[in-house]
């Protein structure tokens, strides 16, 4: 497995981050995720290098909400890698959920599956799913560090990963807080896209409130939506990233059967 840094400015972090198959494993597929608020590629690190491990190509590309023309020509120029073997996937969480989702809606891009992590939803917040433990929510509570600590625990449960935020200097802390844009809900409207969706949300995302979303994926034609118990806004980093992964993972191959998605593992 190798990790690849396709571009990068000067002073921030890459650009775009990839991680590819073994060598002695063929690539399976692609995906390509972009990130959500404040984030870049690197945080999606080790969610890379496990799909890599599998014989899936990862790439990843920047934060929308900082510039959605470069994240969409940087998409196009990924979708266009002959390199990126298919099915391709397009995936992204929080804002870059529904930035992919209004991209694939609107007809701007073409792919064979979307993969959507606490997709934004445009209702306030509701109540959490029976059983779950609510995590803090994430708008301003007093000073700068205790609205980080929220942001934090609004993000993901996984102590490792809240450190590494915590150490990054490229992340932008408070764009959490920031709304994601009205015309991208719009556009991402899931009635209007025909191809295999996944979506994947925790029952404890008070940054996407699971009641909300459950009704955006309700309208999709193909859409499958798999929550996860006690689970935060950062599904794909969350303290049971492992279950996300494989969750990935099996619509990965069922993906690869064809876009029916034919069963593999049945519970009997």
């Amino acid at each position: 497995m190798t990790s690849v840094q396709l571009t990068s400015a000067a002073t921030s972090s890459p650009a775009i981050a990839g991680w590819d198959n073994p060598p002695a494993i063929a690539a399976r597929a692609s995906v390509i995720l972009v990130v959500g608020r404040g984030e870049h590629p690197g945080v999606y690190e080790r969610f890379g290098t496990r799909l890599a491990l599998d014989g899936y190509r990862v790439r990843v590309v920047g934060d929308p909400t900082a510039d959605p023309d470069a994240v969409t020509a940087d998409l196009r120029s990924l979708l266009g890698d002959p390199d990126l073997p298919g099915p391709r996937v397009l995936a992204g969480s929080d804002a870059g959920a529904a930035f992919a989702a209004a991209l694939v809606a609107t007809g701007a891009v073409d792919v064979d599956a979307l993969l959507l992590v606490g997709l934004p939803a445009t209702a306030p917040a509701d109540p959490v799913e029976d059983g779950a433990t609510p995590a803090p929510a994430p708008g301003p509570v007093g000073d700068d560090e205790d609205r980080w600590a929220a942001q934090l625990a609004a993000r993901t449960a996984c102590p490792t990963h809240q450190a590494r935020l915590s150490a990054d200097p490229h992340l932008r802390r408070a764009a959490l807080d920031q709304p994601v844009p009205a015309s991208w809900l719009a556009d991402a409207d899931l009635s209007r896209i025909d191809i295999p969706i996944l979506g994947l949300h925790g029952t404890a995302d008070l940054v996407s409130p699971p009641r909300p979303a459950r009704a955006r994926y309700a309208a999709a034609p193909r859409a499958e939506l798999v929550t996860i118990d006690g689970g935060r806004h950062d599904a794909l980093n969350d303290a049971t990233h492992r279950t996300a992964a494989a969750v990935i993972v099996l619509f990965l191959e069922r993906l690869r059967l064809g876009a029916e998605l034919a069963p593999i593992a049945r519970w009997a």
